[in-house]
């Protein structure tokens, strides 16, 4: 039990390193990939993932949802890429290969939909490659670029900001 709030207190001290260093560098391109970190804890709707990707323009073969759960594991079961606390090492160390990947992709935008205060969501947050990160309001504003204040049971809403937003950034293509 103490080694596990030694680990959590380690990969607090990562996350926070990892925050103190990240620079925001919003360039002009358009957004043509995405990837999703959900909590299905909270909520685990992957089709409304996808109609936001339709709506703003991302292929199929683009976009990429991974989930967490604390706790559930027939979670695991239903979804292809789903991790939880156990993939996770000290210092920030991950120990999930699919986990590492999804990391690794620069996505065009990555958006983080979850509102508990989970350490390992927020890790891989920070450390994701995405050009702009999209998340609802958290504890901690450095996590995300455009950060939509909105309740998690909303999601219509937060697909039409998302939209909005992108929109007006000019971030989605006029393709199709």
């Amino acid at each position: 039990m103490i080694l596990k709030g030694f680990k959590e207190k380690s990969n607090k001290k990562y996350l926070n390193k990892l925050l103190a260093l990240r620079k925001v560098n919003i360039d002009a391109s358009k957004v043509n990939s995405l990837g999703v970190i959900l909590n299905v804890d909270e909520f685990d709707d992957y089709d409304a993932f996808r109609d936001l990707a339709e709506l703003i323009k991302i292929r199929p073969n683009k976009l990429k949802i991974i989930a967490f759960s604390s706790f559930n594991k027939d979670a695991a079961l239903t979804w292809d890429d789903c991790f939880n606390p156990k993939d996770f090492g000290w210092s920030g160390s991950i120990k999930n290969i699919e986990l590492k990947s999804f990391i690794n992709t620069k996505f065009d935008a990555l958006i983080s939909y979850y509102e508990q205060e989970v350490l390992e969501l927020k890790m891989i947050t920070a450390e994701s490659q995405a050009k702009i990160k999209i998340g609802i309001l958290q504890s901690d504003e450095r996590l995300n670029d455009l950060i939509i204040k909105t309740d998690l049971k909303e999601f219509s809403l937060f697909k039409t900001e998302v939209f909005k937003y992108l929109t007006i950034l000019n971030k989605i293509s006029n393709n199709e």
